[in-house]
Parts: C-alpha cells; structure tokens; sequence
C-alpha cells in the first residue's frame, strides 16, 4: 500500500483544504469530528498528480472551545491530518489569540502617534 500523504493548505470561507499525494487512485477520506463522520468531502484529482482535498466544516458543529476536526483514510482508519478551530471563552486563554489582539492595539497606537506627531499640512 502506497504512503499517502495529506499537505494542508489552509482553511478559508469554512472549507479545509489539503493536498494528498502518495497515489493516483481515488482514495476514499472522511473528515471526522467528535467521532462522526462529516459529509461532503471531496476530492479533485491535480494535474500534477495527487488530489486536492476539501473538507466542508457545517456551522452546526461550531460552537465555544476547541474542536478537533480528523482527516483519515476511510478504508485503513489511518489518519492522514488533522486540524483545530478555537472559539469563544477558550480563545481569551489561547496564546495565539493573546497575541493577536497586542498586534491590533499596537496597530491603533501606531496610528494614533502618527497622527499626533504628523507635521501640520499648509491647510492647518
């Protein structure tokens, strides 16, 4: 059995992407969270060979904290990759949100001082 490997892309508008390699036979995934399976998995076969991978994540399945969303091959169970989403309450605590959030003050500081300290212009 080839070795299948799945590269994430990213996830954008609620889709996860991802690119298999390792075969050119159509593999059958499945995107599983809290141990049920989601539907609408697809996979488009690249040009290049491979396949692109895209995972829908449903709006029901969104809710406060961590969730763990598991990309597998459905026929070994093996899993292939595996992504979170981190929401509400939880991402106060998370570092990576913490962090965000000094980016996008120190943003509006920056502005405000260069405001401040901008040369008055001839209409002033």
């Amino acid at each position: 059995m080839p070795k299948l490997t799945l590269s994430e892309i990213g996830l954008r508008a609620g889709i996860w992407q991802g690119v298999l390699t390792g075969t050119d036979a159509m593999p059958s995934l499945e995107c599983v969270h809290n141990g049920q399976t989601l539907p609408g998995l697809t996979l488009q076969p690249r040009p290049e060979g491979g396949f692109v991978v895209q995972a829908p994540i449903p709006a029901s399945v969104l809710s406060e904290g961590v969730q763990v969303f598991l990309i597998r091959d459905a026929a070994s169970q093996t899993a292939l990759a595996f992504f979170t989403l981190i929401a509400g309450a939880a991402a106060g605590d998370d570092l990576r949100a913490e962090v965000a959030l000094l980016r996008a003050e120190l943003e509006l500081l920056k502005h405000s001082f260069r405001k401040t300290l901008s040369p008055p212009t001839a209409k002033d």
